[in-house]
């Protein structure tokens, strides 16, 4: 049962001051709980694994800069979802570009940064059954049978998550009082 708790306190202040063994046990033992993060919160395998990749090595260079060792979970919790929108944001931005081949403005980019911020933190905020669903479907553009096999789910129930998630970021979006016209 040792892979259900964080890494013991003394381990932490250990590597804190960079010994490093406890350095590198804190890591390998920080892994299971950052991946599970990065498979609910980004938006494929691939990217799950990456941003998990990532956030231990923010882990493994900035241990030191952690100020309280109760807090590790919830920084490594930060790190991974925002490396996993900072995934959903360039994938989107990519997929843009390629689609307009025009030169935004600098204030069009500017707002449309800030758009895809709310959008992604809006899925980020939803359950992870209705997350997967949600970025499955309408982020990545799998069909809705490829989906529903993918997550274990009919048909039905997929489509009754997805509507769910969809309404939720509509509200949530709607919610902070900006006028879309």
């Amino acid at each position: 049962m040792a892979e259900s708790t964080w890494p013991a306190e003394q381990l932490i202040v250990a590597a804190q001051g960079g010994d490093p063994g406890s350095i590198a046990v804190l890591v390998s033992g920080s892994y299971p709980h950052v991946q599970r993060f990065a498979r609910s919160l980004c938006a494929s395998p691939e990217d799950a694994e990456d941003a998990a990749q990532e956030a231990l090595i923010i882990l493994y260079r900035k241990i030191g800069a952690l100020r309280a060792t109760g807090a590790l979970a919830s920084w490594m919790f930060r790190i991974v979802r925002n490396e996993c929108l900072r995934r959903l944001r360039r994938t989107g931005r990519q997929r843009d570009l390629a689609l307009d081949g025009a030169v935004p403005s600098a204030e069009d980019e500017v707002l449309h940064r800030l758009e895809a911020e709310r959008v992604a933190a809006a899925i980020a905020a939803l359950p992870a059954d209705q997350r997967r669903v949600l970025i499955m479907r309408d982020v990545q553009g799998h069909p809705g049978r490829v989906v529903a096999d993918a997550l274990g789910l009919s048909t039905a129930a997929m489509k009754s998550r997805l509507h769910r998630a969809r309404a939720a970021v509509h509200q949530m979006l709607q919610g902070t009082g900006v006028d879309h016209g």
